[in-house]
């Protein structure tokens, strides 16, 4: 029997670097481009963050006794019943808003026959177009007065609720109509949002629903919105960021009364801080511009807050996708 012996395994050759692959001028011109608009936004939002805090620190460390807006008072005691009112007023329009906007998005992607479903699109798109001083001057001429009987109706049969308990305002101009004047206003942008995302959805699984016996509803239920969850809390988050900052409708609706108060058809209601800034601005004067510009700042780290809020929350559930 012959033994043949083999020689040593030949050296595998070393396998050359993958050539980068060459980036052509318009790809450069466009990451340029991208970045640059990216930096520039960061920049001009430091340079607000910058001058508000700047001006705002005469009014915060200066002596209130010496400024004709806040009369001897202090400047975080002046602001607070502001703060209540705007988050008051903006939360109230965001839990009217949700399942509205909601419940229309539905209709319009999954219930809704295709020329109806267009038509409605087209009709939401232009409510956002709408400026804030005719949604203001509707719900001062228009809407609040229509509003005083059923104010009155729910202060007859539902005055024992602390909400509605108090004397009814006569003229309807209550917190909670420029809360709806403000749901009105934030409905546009989260019907639209939601609809798209509800649009969206993979077919299979809605296939795969009503395959499997479901209802149109069962099959929305299970299948639509857990896919869409995070797009609505993106278009809720987006509709508060816009309540939050409305100043003309809010202006337009109440009075100005710095109280801190959860009844919601009286005449003394909270006022929000833009409201009070357009309000109080003509006659500001010295310290009087700083203190409004410090209100500006605490409005501005408030909608920052909401806005980061909403970036963990949708970031939370970024892991969820169609294809699992």
């Amino acid at each position: 029997m012959t033994t043949t012996t083999t020689g040593p395994d030949p050296v595998a050759p070393t396998p050359a670097p993958p050539s980068k692959a060459k980036q052509r001028a318009g790809d450069r011109v466009f990451s340029g481009t991208a970045l640059g608009a990216g930096i520039i936004i960061l920049v001009t939002l430091a340079l607000v963050a910058i001058f508000l805090i700047i001006q705002s620190i005469p009014a915060i460390f200066g002596d209130p006794t010496q400024n004709h807006i806040l009369e001897g008072q202090n400047f975080f005691a002046w602001v607070a019943p502001f703060v209540f009112g705007t988050i008051w007023a903006s939360v109230i329009a965001l839990v009217i808003a949700t399942p509205v906007s909601i419940g229309i998005a539905l209709f319009i992607s999954h219930y809704a026959p295709r020329r109806l479903a267009g038509a409605l699109g087209y009709v939401i798109d232009l409510l956002a177009a709408v400026p804030s001083v005719v949604y203001g001057l509707w719900g001062m001429t228009v809407f609040a007065p229509a509003l005083v009987p059923f104010y009155q109706w729910l202060g007859e049969y539902l005055g024992w609720i602390p909400l509605f308990a108090g004397q009814v305002s006569p003229t309807g101009r209550t917190i909670l109509t420029a809360a709806l004047v403000l749901a009105v206003m934030i409905l546009p942008i989260m019907t639209a949002i939601c609809r798209e995302v509800f649009l969206q959805t993979p077919k299979l699984h809605e296939e795969a629903a009503m395959a499997l016996g479901a209802t149109r509803w069962e099959m929305v239920r299970m299948a639509v919105l857990p896919f869409a969850r995070s797009g609505m809390v993106s278009g809720a988050m987006l509709g508060l960021g816009r309540a939050l900052g409305e100043t003309m409708a809010v202006t337009l609706v109440l009075s100005t009364s710095g109280i801190v108060s959860f009844h919601l058809l009286n005449s003394d209601n909270p006022t929000t801080i833009p409201a009070i800034i357009a309000l109080r601005f003509p006659e500001a004067h010295d310290t009087g511009v700083n203190t409004l510009i410090a209100a500006g700042l605490i409005l501005f780290i408030l909608t920052f807050a909401v806005n980061f809020i909403a970036r963990w929350i949708v970031s939370r559930r970024a892991e969820f996708s169609g294809a699992n």
